[in-house]
């Protein structure tokens, strides 16, 4: 980190829109409880726009926003809302709890997108934009307006449409490059000259918005900063629709480990990076990639000999930064059986882990129980149990007990026993093998009509004893719920991996119901 005086022009205001556009990624759908949880630490880590929902599509949306937005205690707490009065005045009915609240609205402006669909002139999406911020100003001082697709949109009315939105009100200025398509050095030159045509772009603070199409998100984003933006949008671990967005994670580091090349700062603790990287693994169910750069597995592995020599001599060799500037410590403490909760506590702290009390007993006694079936607990191991921790801590649907018979002569018979709500229910069911056999029990237990879309299996570590990982994605009414869980016993990971994703579906249909009585 550069040791010169922090100039206010050279920050970077870092939004977060993991609960947002993150959450919009087919499957990463994420439920009340674990977007307050998130929201919580990104709060805590510095982040400084926390980009909560979508107020006006559903009410658990409507509801999410407006719990974040109070409890909120540094961030900026933003709902998105499209370009009419209805989305901005239920947007800013949901903020308003926040300390700091802002509305961002959106609206396409370039010649494809406006005639394709909005079926708008040029002139009406200026006077709508303008209305809307209006509108928003009128109830909100913090005000974004963004251009959708707008790094395809033409520059002369780009320059018109953004002098007229800071003129009534808009505070910031959105230039998202929404497909992925731009490179850096036209995102920089793009940027520059929009700022410099602009007459009053001296009163607004000018955003990225970068996709990750043509995996240059990251590299957009900071060239668009160069090109003069403050604020940089982005998701953490990248997720976000189609190829993800700009990794949180990795514009930071960019800042902290190249400052000569990227002279600004931001407010974000990165040693908060690793655990909000898990948080948000576990409750989307979205694995990190191995070679994720910053918080993927591999990040600080080093597997050629050249490579671990090297380090071994001096870690600086093959590594720009040290793991425990991202919250990453190392150790070779191998857990089992007769380990401790001293131990147990430890490992957690140096893998990024914070859990709550509770949280904390119940993953220690299911590591206990793990260690009476497994000879070593090891890294892998400890996050599947605790991932699996975190997004089941509220599901309304819990696995009791599961007998599976199979073998070479079917059909082959599940009994199943579920906690539902508090009351035990136990059912029987026969399938075309054995993981047939245990949905359909689900299925008779909790009917639903949603179809299975995903059903992955893999192993958390080596060996014959190691636990499997299982991943199921249910799409139901037009949305894709992802869960993943884990167990050495392939049966029951996969029963439990299915009814995660099947109570993230209960979960939201409860949140939304009222707003049937709403509209």
């Amino acid at each position: 980190m550069t040791t010169a005086p922090k100039s206010e022009k050279d920050r970077v205001i870092v939004f977060d829109t993991t609960l947002r556009d993150g959450e919009q990624c087919p499957g990463a759908t994420m439920t009340f409880e674990e977007k307050i949880e998130i929201a919580e630490m990104l709060d805590d880590m510095g982040v400084d726009v926390i980009e909560a929902g979508f107020p006006i599509t559903s009410e658990g949306d409507f509801q999410a926003v407006s719990e974040i937005a109070r409890r909120s205690k540094n961030s900026v707490i933003a709902g998105l809302s499209r370009a009419n009065p209805k989305d901005i005045d239920r947007c800013a009915e949901a903020v308003k709890f926040a300390r700091r609240g802002r509305v961002h609205t959106v609206i396409a402006t370039s010649p494809l997108h406006m005639r394709v669909k909005l079926n708008m002139t040029p002139e009406q999406v200026l006077d709508l934009s303008v209305a809307n911020v209006t509108r928003a100003r009128n109830q909100i001082d913090d005000v974004e307006w963004s251009a959708e697709d707008a790094t395809r949109s033409e520059m002369d009315f780009l320059c018109r449409i953004v002098e007229a939105v800071i003129k009534a009100g808009a505070t910031t200025v959105n230039i998202p490059d929404t497909v992925g398509y731009t490179t850096p050095e036209e995102y920089t030159r793009f940027m520059r000259t929009l700022i410099e045509r602009v007459p009053n772009s001296d009163k607004a603070v000018f955003s990225v918005h970068c996709h990750n199409d043509l995996g240059m998100a990251v590299a957009n984003s900071l060239a668009g900063i160069a090109g003069g933006a403050r604020q940089i949008e982005c998701t953490v671990n990248g997720i976000g629709e189609r190829a993800g967005n700009a990794a949180l994670e990795e514009v930071v580091m960019a800042m902290n480990v190249r400052n000569d090349v990227f002279p600004w700062w931001n407010r974000i603790d990165t040693t908060m990076l690793t655990r909000a990287s898990k948080l948000v693994s576990a409750a989307t169910s979205f694995p990190v990639q191995y070679n994720k750069a910053i918080v993927g597995r591999n990040a600080f592995a080093h597997e050629s000999g050249i490579h671990q020599d090297g380090v071994l001599k001096d870690a600086s060799t093959y590594e720009i930064m040290r793991p425990e500037m991202i919250g990453l410590k190392k150790s070779s403490l191998v857990l089992g059986k007769h380990s401790g909760r001293h131990a147990f506590v430890h490992k957690l702290e140096e893998m990024g882990y914070k859990l709550g009390a509770n949280q904390l007993e119940d993953a220690f006694v299911r590591m206990k129980a793990l260690a009476d079936r497994k000879k070593d607990i090891y890294d892998e191991d400890i996050e599947a149990l605790v991932d699996q921790e975190i997004a089941a801590a509220h599901d309304r649907i819990k696995l009791t007990s599961l007998t599976v018979i199979a073998g070479t002569h079917g059909p082959q018979r599940a009994t199943m026993k579920l906690d539902i709500d508090g009351k035990i229910k136990i059912e029987e069911a026969e399938g075309n093998g054995p993981v047939d056999a245990v949905f359909n029990c689900i299925k008779a237990l909790v009917p639903h009509e949603a179809k299975l879309e995903l059903y992955q299996v893999h192993a958390v570590t080596e060996g014959t004893d190691a636990q499997a990982e299982v991943s199921v994605r249910l799409a139901h009414e037009g949305r894709s719920m992802t869960s993943k869980a884990s167990d050495p016993d392939t049966l029951v990971a996969s029963a439990k991996a299915y009814l995660g994703a099947l109570n993230k579906i209960v979960m939201k249909h409860q949140r939304d119901e009222p707003a049937q009585v709403a509209s």
